[in-house]
């Protein structure tokens, strides 16, 4: 700083005033004096500090999956109304309600007393009938033997022929009666026709039931089907990849879902899309489709409302960079890249679809190329920058967000 000297007019020889501009002149020399400016600062402006640092990621091509998310209700895979096949009183639940049951387990019992009736009565007719057909054998074996030494006319023949036949059809008779009678004591015991969880009881015990009435529903948990519905244009992408997979040329296509859970987690199991309809929703403008997944533990359950996650299709030799390293340019999407002298340069570029490494590039970008991916908020192109290589690229969304926190404030 130069010094301070206090402001006192002088006088000249002849008494007068010295002019201030020389009081002026002779400070400005005693600054001078004292000191130039100072080092390293421009001739015609304030300092100039270091380069901005930035953080770089080279990019690579690669290939990348697109996804896509459909809104979707869990069913069962299998959902059985149990009913009474015969009439009768409903003497006893044999079941907890709510319990899972395996496949054949009895689950009610209906008065057996007059179908154990029925089957003895049965049981007595194909006795009847099994005797009148050994009668009827017996007969016939005679009477052939008297025909053949002509003793007797052709129509005792016949008619002995005929009786055996009857016999024959009576015993059948008898036999379908029986399995009958024994098949409907059989229904007297109700038993799961499926593995699943059973619903409440529809009838209490001491009811009279008949054939068809509803006892209780059955529904099986696992698999579970998850039915959703797909856009026109995203059916159309999955009809490509299976005439591409049925000509040997999809092997990265795989028709495999994930799904989203309503609390937002994802469900541990992949599943299976088994099936596409082949026909538009003329109201809706979209395709049904099913997804299949295996779900041993019941943590998925029928009614839920979740999201499928399914495959569309792969894009190859695109480049991927993290999605806050795209900003809006004058001229549309952009980003920062650095070149060989360490400056920041502009790229125009095509954006494609989020995947879940970051935004997909279709064109502008090269292999190689060092992409800003922090720091590139208030930077111009053609500004000299300080470039430090991303550690951990998938850090690059929340060290940008920071970056623009700190700005901010």
């Amino acid at each position: 700083m130069p010094a301070h000297f206090p402001f006192t007019p002088r006088l000249g020889r002849r008494g007068r005033l010295v002019p201030l501009a020389v009081i002026v002149l002779v400070l400005g020399l005693a600054a001078c004096d004292a000191g130039g400016p100072d080092e390293g600062a421009g001739a015609g402006g304030p300092p100039q500090g270091p380069p901005p640092s930035v953080t770089v990621l080279p990019v690579e091509s690669t290939s990348a999956d697109v996804y896509s998310d459909y809104a979707g209700r869990v069913r069962a895979s299998r959902q059985v109304e149990v009913r009474a096949r015969v009439d009768g009183i409903l003497e006893e639940r044999l079941y907890d309600e709510g319990s899972v049951v395996s496949q054949g387990e009895p689950l009610f019992r209906i008065d057996p007393k007059p179908f154990e009736v029925a089957v003895l009565a049965a049981q007595a007719e194909r006795e009847t009938a099994q005797a009148d057909l050994r009668q009827a054998e017996s007969d016939w074996q005679r009477i052939a033997r008297l025909f053949d030494r002509n003793a007797i006319s052709e129509r005792e023949r016949d008619m002995s022929r005929a009786r055996l036949e009857v016999a024959k059809a009576a015993l059948a008779a008898a036999d379908a009666g029986l399995q009958r009678a024994e098949l409907e004591l059989g229904y007297t015991q109700v038993e799961a026709p499926i593995a699943g969880v059973t619903s409440l009881e529809a009838q209490s015990e001491g009811t009279l039931v008949s054939r068809g009435t509803l006892l209780t529903e059955i529904v099986q948990r696992n698999p579970v089907h998850v039915r959703f519905a797909l856009p026109e244009s995203d059916a159309a992408l999955q009809h490509t990849a299976l005439q591409a997979m049925s000509n040997g040329n999809g092997e990265q296509y795989r028709r495999e879902a994930r799904l989203l859970l309503p609390d937002g987690s994802e469900y541990s199991r992949i599943g299976e899309i088994d099936f596409t309809a082949s026909t538009v929703d003329p109201n809706t403008g979209t395709v049904l489709a099913r997804a299949v997944f295996d779900n041993p533990e019941g943590e998925v359950a029928p009614g839920q409302f979740v999201r499928v996650r399914m495959l569309l299709h792969t894009l190859d030799d695109v480049i991927v960079v993290p999605e806050s390293a795209v900003g809006q340019g004058p001229q549309g999407p952009q980003v920062f890249v650095v070149d060989e002298e360490d400056t920041a340069r502009s790229r125009i570029v095509e954006l494609g679809p989020l995947v879940a490494d970051g935004r997909v590039v279709l064109s502008g970008l090269e292999a190689g190329d060092r992409v800003v991916i922090n720091g590139q908020v208030a930077l111009q192109d053609g500004a000299p920058v300080t470039p430090e290589v991303a550690s951990d690229p998938g850090d690059a969304d929340e060290a940008d967000g920071a970056a623009n926190a700190g700005e901010a404030g």
